[in-house]
């Protein structure tokens, strides 16, 4: 059986963190419209997207983010629904309707990793168990793709249940999720944060990517040698003003079968002028030939 007879360091972070996550953030005097988007939104935020949108000057800025927001996260943009959306709002719907522990179902810690993680695909809880620590059960909730174990305990015995321990990389499947990846057995792009880097020459203009080669998918083009065709998008969001820009484009990456085994990266430039000042750049990468493997992640680089 599962137990622990004491709280971790590790679980001590871990209830931060989701706490930290679902904080209200700063008061903004926010339309009707941001208003309900940022209530559940502010779950799946990055730090990054949390600060762009609080700065926001008007009601039609933050239509263009929402709009974004969700844009990003969609894993098929060729159907003409958003499954992420809609299975965010699925979650967010249930998790209010079944964690009543004296608020909204969002704000406890089953409700909140419902809403990051859906339910669980193993769900274990012992209610006789030999931890005196704690008066009501231990639940743990396990999720395989993620390879990861959550415990929540019912320590006054009342049916508020907190986060305690987890067994696993809790915070590089918080990454994954807040940028909105789906993690798949059967998705090799994306059963790990592919930690792509980016950086700026700001003498030449340039952003420069360098992705690690072995999580790209090379396929032996007509010349005999590997190909693999990506797709890119980069929004670039300036803090004087909050001005955005997007930039799109494909490349296709050509090694040779000798060559590969030696790649550690493989460096791509675009032109993108960053302005003087903080940026964000928010860089989506896409395998072109399977349209639901994409990676993702938000730097903030400084120019002066």
């Amino acid at each position: 059986m599962r137990t622990r007879t004491r709280f971790s360091g590790g679980a001590v972070l871990a209830a931060a963190f989701v706490a930290a996550a679902c904080s209200a953030g700063p008061k903004m005097d926010l339309d009707p419209e941001s208003g309900r988007f940022h209530e559940t939104a502010r779950l799946i935020m990055t730090k990054e997207e949390a600060k762009i949108f609080s700065l926001l000057p008007d009601a039609e800025s933050r239509r263009e983010f929402i709009a974004d927001f969700w844009e990003k996260r969609d894993p098929d943009q060729g159907t003409p629904e958003n499954e992420y959306k809609k299975e965010f709002e699925a979650r967010v719907d249930y998790a209010n309707r079944r964690f009543k522990e004296g608020g909204p179902g969002v704000n406890t810690d089953r409700g909140r990793i419902h809403v990051f993680m859906g339910p669980p695909d193993k769900f274990e809880e012992y209610f006789n168990h030999t931890d005196t620590s704690i008066k009501g059960a231990i639940l743990w909730w396990i999720y395989y793709d993620h390879r990861l174990g959550i415990e929540f305990v019912d320590e006054r015995g009342t049916g508020q249940y907190k986060i305690r321990d987890y067994d696993g990389d809790f915070f590089g499947a918080m990454d994954l999720i807040k940028l909105g990846h789906h993690v798949k057995a059967d998705d090799v792009f994306r059963k790990k944060f592919v930690k792509f880097e980016v950086s700026y020459d700001a003498g030449r203009g340039e952003l420069e990517v360098r992705i690690p080669s072995d999580t790209l998918m090379f396929r032996e083009n007509a010349e005999g040698d590997l190909q693999a065709d990506l797709s890119f998008v980069v929004y670039i969001y300036a803090d004087e003003g909050l001005s955005k820009e997007t930039h799109r484009e494909t490349r296709s990456v050509v090694v040779k079968d000798r060559e590969l085994e030696a790649l550690k990266t493989v460096d791509l430039r675009f032109g993108c002028a960053l302005k003087p000042g903080t940026n964000f750049v928010d860089v989506i990468i896409q395998g072109r030939e399977t349209s639901s493997s994409k990676i993702r992640r938000i730097f903030e680089i400084k120019v002066t």
